[in-house]
């Protein structure tokens, strides 16, 4: 099942509790325009409250995963005082990073070049799988700007702080091969393949136990927990949480069986 979403994203809902979310202005190379931004947040908003859900997968249509932030209205920012400017960075960050708020997986199908905003989307996501010849780059001092939608907190947490100076302050343009070999994504493949690998990934994630999952999720959010003790004391609740499920019933009986569990998330 297919939906439309102010034409400029597009939303398929599948059976498995899959969701595909296609960034749809190729003719501007999926630019987070102000129109798109408006479809995101409603989005965002269904998603949270979908409790079939299961995982999101994220991709671009066309050449291009996203040319990140429409910049057509920079040329007159230098008119707005910077409270206001502020403002409206910061509602759009927040935005498109309320990604990272799902309580289920999310994947970047990286299908071509991703920049700038577009990059720190796909870095919001929990795993990435990106085509062998998309770039990933970060290009917003050669703009005369400070890096935005968090690329100094993303950039870091995903491929260390080596690769990040290097992407940020000497502009490094990244392939997605070379993105696999530091860590940027999780693998590199021809991009005619970008799609159904992130999906087949999906697929597997889909197939686990969502309250498993969903706790998992929050384990490794952010980095992870601070030390040893942190993780060992959110387990010793988690872990009790799901003995308590049906769901690890269901999972050990199906071992036990040696068939597939039917897991559904209670």
């Amino acid at each position: 099942m297919s939906e439309e979403i102010a034409d400029v994203l597009r939303v398929e809902r599948r059976p498995d509790g899959i969701v595909v979310l296609t960034m749809n202005d190729p003719g501007r190379r999926n630019a987070m325009s102000d129109e798109m931004t408006a479809a995101w947040k409603s989005v965002m908003a269904e998603l949270r409250s979908d409790a079939r859900l299961r995982c999101v997968v994220l991709t671009g249509e066309g050449s291009a995963f996203s040319s990140g932030g429409d910049l057509s209205w920079l040329a007159d920012a230098n008119s707005v005082a910077v409270p206001a400017l502020r403002d409206r960075m910061l509602t759009f960050y927040r935005t498109w990073l309320a990604i990272r708020d799902l309580e289920v997986p999310t994947i970047a199908a990286v299908n071509g070049h991703a920049v700038g905003a577009g990059l720190c989307l796909a870095l919001a996501c929990d795993l990435r799988y990106a085509a062998l010849d998309a770039k990933l780059l970060a290009p917003f001092a050669a703009l005369g700007l400070h890096p935005g939608m968090a690329a100094t907190w993303l950039l870091p947490e995903v491929a260390g702080l080596p690769l990040a100076r290097e992407m940020l302050l000497a502009g490094r343009v990244v392939t997605g091969d070379e993105a696999e070999r530091h860590g940027l994504v999780n693998r590199a493949v021809p991009r005619e393949d970008v799609l159904d690998e992130a999906i087949a990934v999906a697929e597997r994630v889909a197939a686990q136990a969502p309250i498993a999952t969903r706790l998992t999720k929050v384990a490794l959010a952010h980095g992870g927990h601070t030390d040893v003790d942190a993780a060992l004391r959110w387990e010793s609740l988690a872990q009790p949480v799901t003995m308590a499920s049906a769901d690890m019933a269901e999972g050990i009986a199906a071992q036990r069986e040696k068939r597939r569990p039917r897991f559904t998330g209670e």
